[in-house]
């Protein structure tokens, strides 16, 4: 078996691979997971693209097992770029993506001997961090495990969504929230920190930066972002948006898919317990999903964080389940 670099010339096998992988997720959810309308066409192209692209905005990876002239596994990873509103110590993560994927009559070690090029490859590259996402119950999430990866963040679903127009002390976010959305994002940083600081660490000019991008969330015509207020107080907000490509792999349409991805209220801020059984928090995050709802969506994805039980017991509650798992392994200096 040889680990290596894939060519243009492997493309068909890959996207033979690609798409029964894809396939398989669409199995377990098709309004999660639905298939592009030519599936095969956009694995192709978006495969050449990452393959052929010179300056790409980041580095990406493709990397084939082959055995007898057959390609019998590939793996796709990334350095992913740090958000802004974090410290990133120590530089970019790398991140094996969720299209990674394994032929069915290959040898057992497939998976361990891609899984070893893939890390030391992200490593080569600079990488201190590796993080390495799966579909909850699969068998790279098993794989992860056993390799020493712990679980960081889920990505909670939901499909079949409320499209509830008016929810109680909750109402769509104006410029002069801007400041108290602010001291919100702070608290639930701070929170965020203490489940995994390594990961986590804010940086020094976190709310500058948070605030000028709130500025200009107000001015994007495809996302909603509400506050909830009691007596003329903000306790949380919530941001509403359209589901990104980082989260789904190329063969699959998320024109359908909403995400919620910034969202914090005070009764969450005991991240093992849910405060006053989580009333208005609740209500915060139905008008999130209902937003989405009302643009047509039909699945939602919900990003939080693995030590975050008080969090998982609100989507719980709200009809939400785990449908993908980002695991961690920090490096040892920490």
């Amino acid at each position: 078996m040889t680990i290596r670099p894939a060519g243009l010339s492997d493309l068909a096998a890959l996207a033979d691979l690609l798409l029964a992988d894809a396939e398989s997720r669409c199995a377990r959810d098709p309004d999660l997971w639905k298939l592009h309308n030519d599936p095969r066409q956009k694995i192709l192209a978006s495969v050449t693209t990452a393959l052929e692209a010179d300056n790409p905005p980041f580095r990406q990876q493709w990397l084939v097992a082959e055995a007898d002239r057959r390609i019998i596994g590939v793996t796709h990873s990334i350095l992913l770029p740090v958000p802004p509103i974090y410290a990133g110590e120590f530089g970019p993560p790398g991140l094996i993506m969720e299209d990674c994927c394994i032929a069915a009559n290959a040898p057992p070690e497939t998976r361990s001997k891609l899984f070893d090029a893939t890390a030391a490859d992200l490593a080569d590259a600079g990488a201190r961090i590796l993080l390495a996402s799966s579909v909850a119950g699969g068998d790279w999430e098993r794989h992860y495990m056993r390799q020493g990866l712990e679980p960081l963040t889920m990505y909670f679903a939901k499909s079949g969504l409320s499209t509830a127009s008016a929810v109680p002390d909750v109402r769509q976010a104006l410029s002069e929230d801007v400041p108290s959305i602010v001291a919100s994002s702070a608290t639930n940083r701070q929170i965020l920190n203490d489940l995994h600081p390594l990961f986590w660490r804010p940086h020094v000019e976190a709310d500058i930066r948070f605030g000028a991008w709130m500025k200009r969330s107000l001015t994007l015509s495809d996302r909603d972002l509400f506050v909830s207020e009691t007596a003329g107080r903000v306790r949380g907000y919530a941001i509403s948006q359209p589901a990104t490509p980082l989260h789904f792999p190329p063969p699959h349409d998320i024109a359908t898919v909403g995400v919620i991805d910034d969202f914090f209220h005070e009764e969450l801020v005991d991240a093992r317990t849910l405060q006053a059984d989580g009333i208005q928090a609740a209500a915060l995050f139905e008008a999130a999903e209902a937003a989405r709802g009302r643009r047509d969506n039909t699945s939602v994805l919900v990003v939080c964080p693995a030590a975050w039980t008080s969090k998982i017991e609100l989507l719980r509650k709200a009809g939400y389940k785990n449908a993908v798992t980002w695991f961690i392994r920090a490096p040892d200096c920490a």
